[in-house]
């Protein structure tokens, strides 16, 4: 079986790690298993068939472990993998501005 296939048979993020010998810490993959499988995918996409299995291992060790470390770092919303993340602005900041009251607005200047 290929290595390709052997990742295809793969259900979990942390099996990837563990078939590819990489070490990672638990909580990063909590919070951004699916991104960084995402951009490993992103990688792989960018780089040409291997033909040697122990040159097409190294390869996709070394995608996966720049994936994960894109997001030792940041997070989902910064590296912005996803769609729903690019499409994400952050909210304008409206500036602050007096408002009156409708005692303020209601009366009547008196000075005459």
């Amino acid at each position: 079986m290929t290595l390709r296939k052997k990742l295809e048979a793969l259900s979990s993020a942390e099996d990837f790690f563990l078939l590819l010998d990489i070490p990672f810490d638990p909580e990063v993959l909590r919070v951004a298993r699916l991104h960084i499988l995402r951009r490993m995918g992103e990688y792989l996409q960018k780089s040409t068939a291997a033909e040697d299995q122990e040159y097409e291992y190294e390869l996709y060790r070394s995608y996966l472990l720049q994936a994960y470390l894109d997001f030792v770092h940041s997070t989902p919303l910064q590296e912005r993998v996803f769609k729903v993340h690019q499409q994400a602005v952050a909210p304008a900041q409206s500036p602050l501005v007096h408002i009156q009251t409708a005692d303020e607005s209601a009366t009547p200047s008196l000075s005459a």
